[in-house]
């Protein structure tokens, strides 16, 4: 999950300067349960059909690898290439079902382009279930991979140049737009939730048929932030809540990813509209607790709630209510806790709303620096 701030040109300028100069499937001669692994990925030369292979990002502090899942699944027939990554977090992990499902059912023959799928970016925080990248073996203190990118191959610490690897190696040549797949984090719950950035990406987010597309300016170092200004399309799609395979949640983001392939000319068919037509907001209101204690949340994702309406209550160790917690403003339900241990100030609550004042407009949000062509 995230919050709405603006890019940096010093970001921008850094992920141009990560494009591979050349390109080429690089293999490192290893095997790992009987796919290849690569040290760097290129679609191009790799045959039709379904590919599994492994990246071996980085070492590890033993001296061993860290190694990403990649699935490619190229087309007999010429197409876009359409990259989509999960498991980034740790913890947020429905997009790696989506992943593993939609490889198995794609069928090369009838595919238009390419499927790039890989199904968790971050492999210490999937080990030890955290959010950050918690490459320690105590598996605390993690960075958040989803704030590094591009990353720095040459200067960076360790997750700095795992995301400056991931980013060089296997994105950038990859794709020609791309959906990274997310989760709310531990202790609470999204619906079905795309953030756009740009004209293209809210078109992508039209197609995928979530429950809400905010209207997003971005945050740097996101997968999804770093690639719009490269001249990728991209968007994050966030799928419920964390630490599970949610069967009607990974259900309903494969009816929007095909439907995103029929939009571009990589399946054939019609699209399924059968999901109900978006929210769109561009301001997202977070509500806080006063007070510590046992919050009992009164409304459900999704639900319009009115301004003064009670949204949760809070009580003691002996049930009695202390805080009495309502809404700002008039809003739907965008995420809350479901973990009702709370500290004092910490959110319960998030509304999604419309703003005509609001910094995005429903075709894009301003851009801060001047927008870069990938190379």
């Amino acid at each position: 999950m995230k919050l709405a701030h603006l890019l940096t040109a010093t970001a921008l300028v850094a992920a141009f300067s990560l494009h591979p100069a050349t390109a080429q499937t690089v293999y490192t001669g290893d095997r790992m349960d009987g796919a290849a692994v690569i040290d760097r990925l290129d679609v191009s030369d790799l045959p039709a059909g379904l590919t599994r292979l492994y990246f071996r990002v980085t070492d590890t502090s033993i001296g061993q690898g860290w190694y990403v899942p990649v699935i490619v699944v190229r087309g007999a027939k010429p197409g876009p290439k359409l990259l989509i990554t999960a498991g980034i977090h740790g913890d947020e992990l429905n997009g790696i079902a989506v992943l593993q499902k939609l490889a198995h059912d794609l069928d090369p023959q009838t595919l238009s382009g390419t499927l790039v799928a890989i199904p968790g970016l971050n492999t210490p925080g999937l080990l030890h279930s955290t959010r950050g990248f918690t490459a320690d073996e105590i598996g605390t203190n993690g960075d958040n991979l989803n704030r590094t990118m591009p990353g720095d191959t040459e200067n960076g610490g360790a997750s700095s140049r795992y995301a400056g690897r991931l980013w060089k190696q296997l994105f950038i040549g990859n794709a020609d737009f791309a959906v990274d797949l997310h989760t709310q984090s531990r202790g609470g719950a999204y619906p079905g939730y795309v953030f756009a950035q740009t004209s293209a990406a809210r078109k992508m987010a039209d197609a995928l048929r979530p429950d809400v597309i905010g209207m997003d300016a971005g945050i740097e170092g996101t997968v999804e932030n770093m690639l719009n200004p490269a001249g990728i399309p991209a968007v994050t799609y966030e799928l419920g809540a964390p630490e599970t395979f949610d069967a009607a949640m990974v259900a309903r983001a494969l009816r929007g990813v095909r439907n995103l392939m029929i939009d571009n000319k990589m399946l054939t068919g019609q699209m399924d509209l059968s999901d109900p037509t978006p929210f769109v907001g561009n301001v997202v209101t977070d509500i806080h607790s006063p007070r510590g204690g046992w919050a009992h949340v009164a409304v459900k994702l999704g639900d319009k709630v009115k301004k003064g309406q009670t949204v949760a209550v809070v009580t003691n160790p002996f049930g009695d209510a202390i805080a009495t917690i309502t809404a700002p403003i008039d809003g739907q339900v965008l995420s809350l806790n479901t973990d009702p241990r709370t500290e004092p100030g910490d959110m319960v609550v998030r509304l999604m709303s419309w703003s005509d004042s609001g910094v995005c407009t429903r075709d894009g949000c301003p851009d801060t620096a001047q927008m870069v062509k990938a190379h």
